[in-house]
Formats: C-alpha cells, sequence, structure tokens
C-alpha cells in the first residue's frame, strides 16, 4: 500500500499570506515566503498554494515586508519560492487556460490546480491534461452541504451554476483526464470541526484517482479520523499550520503512532 501524503495548502490573497475561514473571511498574515521557508524547514511532503485574489497575476505593490527579493507578480514569487522550494510545488488560482498553466510550470511549479475552468471551460482543462499529462492537474473542488445534508458544488462566481450534484460532477471531470482531486469542504474551512470523513469516503469509492481530503483540521485527532475512516490518499489543511505548536513533524509523529502508513 502507498504511504499517505500530509499536505500543507496556504492562500494568497493579493500578495499576502491569508487565514481563511468559511471561503469569506481572511486575516492577512505577512510575507507568504516565510511560510513556504518554514514548510521546507519542516520537510513536508508537498505544498499547495492557492490564489484566491479576485485579481490575479498583480500583487500588492504597495507593501515593506518583503525583504528577501521582490514579488510584484505571481510569476515573480513561483520563482521566488521555486528556487529554494525542495518539495513538490502546485499552484493554483486564476487559470483560464493552457497559458496560464504554462507561464506557472515555466516558473517552477511542479503541478497546477484547477477550479473554475472545470465548470466555465473543460475542453480547456482536456487540453491541458493532453499536453502536460494528468500528473501535472489537480481538480480542486469546493462543496457546500445543501438543506436536506447532500453535497454540492460551490462556486466562487456570482454567475456560477447552482445545485450541481457533487458526484456527478466528479464523474464529468475525471474523464477530462486530470490527476487528481483536491476535494474542500466550504463550511468546514477554519472552522476546526473536523473533516466531513461522509462526503470523502463517498468520493474515494467512486474516484479512479487519489483524492486529497481538505477542511476542517483543528486538532491532530481529525487527521487520524480522516486515516481511519476513509481511504484518501492524502490529507490537506491550512490554518492549523501556521502556530509552531501545531508543527508539522508533530503531526506526522502522531499519526505514525497511532499506526498510520504515512511517508
Amino acid at each position: 500500500m502507498l504511504r499517505r501524503r500530509l499536505i500543507p495548502v496556504l492562500y494568497l490573497l493579493n500578495g499576502f499570506m491569508a487565514r481563511s475561514q468559511l471561503f469569506k473571511n481572511h486575516q492577512l498574515l505577512g510575507h507568504p515566503k516565510y511560510h513556504v521557508d518554514r514548510l521546507v524547514e519542516w520537510d513536508v511532503d508537498e505544498v499547495i498554494i492557492l490564489d484566491i485574489s479576485k485579481e490575479f497575476e498583480t500583487f500588492n505593490t504597495n507593501r515593506n515586508d518583503y525583504r528577501e527579493g521582490t514579488a510584484t507578480e505571481l510569476e515573480d514569487f513561483i520563482k521566488l519560492i521555486s528556487t529554494e522550494c525542495r518539495i513538490p510545488l502546485t499552484i493554483g488560482g486564476g487559470i483560464r487556460g493552457l497559458t496560464d498553466v504554462c507561464r506557472r510550470i515555466q516558473n517552477g511549479a511542479d503541478k497546477v490546480s484547477v477550479n473554475t475552468i472545470l465548470f466555465s471551460n473543460p475542453e480547456e482543462v482536456e487540453e491541458i491534461t493532453k499536453v502536460y499529462g494528468s500528473q501535472s492537474v489537480v481538480a480542486s473542488i469546493d462543496y457546500i452541504l445543501d438543506g436536506e445534508n447532500f453535497p454540492r458544488v460551490y462556486l466562487r462566481s456570482p454567475n456560477a451554476l447552482k445545485n450541481l450534484n457533487l458526484f456527478e460532477e466528479i464523474k464529468r471531470i475525471l474523464d477530462l483526464g486530470v490527476g487528481e482531486l483536491l476535494i474542500n469542504a466550504v463550511d468546514r474551512d477554519g472552522a476546526a470541526n473536523g473533516y466531513d470523513c461522509e462526503t470523502i469516503q463517498k468520493i474515494v469509492d467512486l474516484s479512479s484517482v487519489p483524492v486529497i481530503a481538505c477542511g476542517g483540521a483543528g486538532h491532530r485527532s481529525h487527521f487520524v479520523d480522516v486515516a481511519q475512516k476513509t481511504d484518501a490518499s492524502a490529507i490537506a489543511a491550512g490554518n492549523i499550520f501556521h502556530f509552531t505548536e501545531n508543527s508539522y513533524p508533530n503531526f506526522k509523529d502522531y499519526l505514525k503512532s497511532h499506526g498510520e502508513n504515512f511517508r
């Protein structure tokens, strides 16, 4: 059996690292490079960086905390961190087509995470997987539970289609040739109340590619719950890794002490 991965997810908001809650409340945490440097020191399995800005590509240039190099565009930022990042790096946010993917990979990303384009232009996703291979494309899918506790796709765009059945959409997205699924529960984002293990396992059962579970980590025991109750290939989390006392190495040791097979 392949060993599972424990993956930190970092959120970029206008060039700053941000702590996210319910996809709508954000606390800025400073220079993103410092957070990446800490993850490199911890020797994490992978890192996923998602740009959640409304205006992608250009960073806030009126900032005074870029003491280790400048980054006024997303490409600059990828270059800045990839030169020292010895771990697999996935970049997501603002990908509208093949050209955006090319720019991210040429500047140092190992993989890209695509979200909105999965629904707005799926043919382009299919083209991306053909050009760069399935292993380079992570399908990032956010979901919420409706009034009947059934999972529906969540899209940020105000003009997005509503009430999309999560499971049906995943089946369609798998046909595009993506290599992994990153599943994020919106109503658990930053809530620290544990993962939606029931939905995660249902997704794993229908998926032909590795599933990365995200949304809800608030205690190290939550990671054990996912490991014991689901067959997810990887567990991802964001906010919890911003605190030194909840450091990544400690979580890894905790999982292994419970007999879980992690890298």
